[in-house]
């Protein structure tokens, strides 16, 4: 499947400054997994937040092998198929590593599925990261209606959000528009 993928949105934080930017840019692959109105998140404990599995694309990876990696260390996904390209989100947020001070993040979201009939609803072991593990991540299947309520709940109620959780709560609203 091809990099070039429809883009759903673009949104810039307040405190980046384009002009004056060190700006580092990363991939990564997000999957969107649906057995009817559930989808497999992850519960991030730390910032009380739901997000759908994947991450950052390594240097010579592709993005579904990445996509493939990923769901698999965070969900312990089992016989994963990555079905569709669904669109990209584009950000661009306040960053304090690799020398630069803004990241331009790229997320390539795909449709995929899972054997639900093998593990726990098609999951196994996780291998998180240390600051996975530190951060209290959980795979969790979850109405996605309900995920949704609560992200923005979050949004509203609690200073300590996540950065992510605005890129999320777009995401889950609009697999709810194409596919619920």
């Amino acid at each position: 499947m091809a990099t070039t993928m429809r883009l759903l949105r673009t949104t810039q934080d307040p405190a980046v400054n384009l002009q004056t930017a060190r700006v580092f840019y990363r991939r990564a692959a997000r999957a969107i997994v649906l057995s009817g109105e559930d989808i497999l998140l992850l519960y991030t404990q730390k910032y009380r937040d739901y997000s759908l599995p994947g991450g950052g694309i390594d240097d010579g990876e592709s993005l579904e092998d990445g996509l493939i990696r990923e769901l698999q260390e965070e969900t312990g996904a089992l016989d994963i198929q990555v079905l569709a390209p669904f669109g990209r989100y584009e950000e661009f947020r306040p960053w304090y590593r690799e020398g630069a001070n803004v990241v331009h993040m790229d997320s390539f979201c795909y449709v995929c599925r899972i054997d639900t009939a093998l593990g726990e609803r098609g999951l196994g072991e996780t291998r998180l990261e240390a600051h996975e593990i530190k951060n209290g991540m959980r795979p969790e299947w979850l109405n996605i209606h309900q995920a949704i309520a609560h992200n923005e709940d979050i949004q509203r109620n609690h200073p300590h959000k996540g950065q992510s959780i605005e890129r999320e709560t777009f995401l889950l609203k609009q697999i709810v528009l194409e596919f619920l």
